[in-house]
C-alpha cells in the first residue's frame, strides 16, 4: 500500500528525465534512429524479465493488435515527434509545455470515452496545473522555432493523449510485461523504416551517447513506463496524465541542478501552483 501511494511521483521523477536524457544524447545520432534502437534493446530485455518471471509471452491476437496499436501511439507518436522537436531546435520547455495540454485533452474526452465524471476540484485541479507548467516554463518560449519542430510537438500531444485512452479502455487485460513488449517491438520497426526511408541513420558512438541510451532504456522505456501502464491499468486516466503536469516543474529543477539553467521566482511559484493542482486531481480521483 506504502509502495502504491508513492508510486505516481517514483513515475514524474523517472519521466522527468526523458527530456535530460535527450538533451545527452541527440547530439550524437538521428532521433528517429535513436529512438528504433533503444525501443528493440528494450523489447529484448522486457521478454528476458517476462521469460525469468515465467510471466505470459503468447498473447492472443487482439491483445498483440491493441498493443501494437498503443505502442505507435505512445511511442512512434509521442517520442518520436518530441524527439524529432529537440532534434529541430524546438526547445525542452516549450515541448513540455505543449505536451503538458494532454492532461486537459484526456479528462474531456474521457468523460465521453471512458465514461468517467469529474468533480469541481478535479477541473480546478487541471486549470492549475496548467498555469503553472505556463509559469514555470514562460520565458523558455522563443520568438523563432521550427514550424515543422513545433508540429511534431503537437504530433506527439495527440499521440500521448490517444495513448492514454486507448490503454485505459483496451490495455487493462493484456499482460504488463510482454504487451509492452510488443508495443515497442511495433513502434521500433515503425521508427526504423522511417529512419531508413529519410536515410536519418547516423549515429556518433561515444561515452555520452551510450551513456544517454543506458538511462533512457533502463530508467524510462523500462521503469518508467511499466510504471506508467501499472498506473493506468489501477487509476483513472485524468488522475494518471494529471501527474504530467508535475514532469515540466520537476524537469525545470533538474535543469537548475545539472546544467546551471536559472531557476527564478515565477518558476518557483509556477511549481507550487503545479502541485497544488496535481492535489487536487489525485485527492478526489476516483
Amino acid at each position: 500500500m506504502k509502495v502504491s501511494r508513492f508510486a505516481p511521483y517514483i513515475f514524474v521523477l523517472l519521466w522527468s528525465t526523458g527530456f535530460v536524457g535527450a538533451k545527452y544524447g541527440l547530439p550524437y545520432a538521428d532521433p528517429f534512429i535513436f529512438l528504433a534502437l533503444r525501443l528493440f534493446i528494450a523489447t529484448f530485455i522486457l521478454f528476458g524479465i517476462a521469460l525469468l518471471l515465467k510471466s505470459p509471452i503468447a498473447l492472443t491476437r487482439i491483445q498483440i493488435l491493441n498493443s501494437a496499436l498503443i505502442g505507435i501511439f505512445l511511442h512512434a507518436a509521442y517520442l518520436g515527434g518530441v524527439f524529432f522537436a529537440i532534434s529541430r531546435g524546438v526547445s525542452a520547455g516549450t515541448a513540455a509545455v505543449i505536451t503538458s495540454m494532454q492532461p486537459v485533452l484526456v479528462s474531456l474526452l474521457a468523460i465521453k470515452i471512458l465514461n468517467e465524471r469529474l468533480r469541481g476540484s478535479q477541473i480546478l485541479g487541471l486549470v492549475l496545473g496548467l498555469c503553472g507548467v505556463v509559469l514555470v516554463l514562460g520565458p523558455s518560449f522563443e520568438s523563432s522555432v521550427s514550424r515543422l519542430g513545433i508540429l511534431a510537438v503537437f504530433i506527439a500531444l495527440i499521440g500521448s493523449t490517444t495513448a492514454t485512452l486507448l490503454q485505459k479502455k483496451r490495455g487493462a487485460g493484456i499482460p504488463l510485461l510482454a504487451g509492452t513488449a510488443y508495443q515497442y517491438l511495433v513502434s521500433g520497426f515503425l521508427l526504423f523504416v522511417i529512419a531508413s526511408a529519410t536515410s536519418k541513420t547516423d549515429i556518433q558512438w561515444n561515452i555520452r551517447f551510450a551513456g544517454a541510451m543506458v538511462w533512457l532504456i533502463f530508467v524510462l522505456s523500462v521503469g518508467a513506463i511499466l510504471l506508467l501502464l501499472w498506473l493506468l491499468n489501477t487509476s483513472s486516466a485524468a488522475s494518471v496524465s494529471s501527474l504530467l503536469y508535475l514532469v515540466p516543474p520537476a524537469t525545470a529543477v533538474e535543469a537548475y541542478l545539472l546544467f546551471g539553467e536559472e531557476l527564478n521566482t515565477q518558476g518557483l511559484l509556477g511549481i507550487a501552483i503545479t502541485a497544488l493542482g496535481v492535489w487536487c486531481v489525485l485527492r478526489t480521483a476516483n
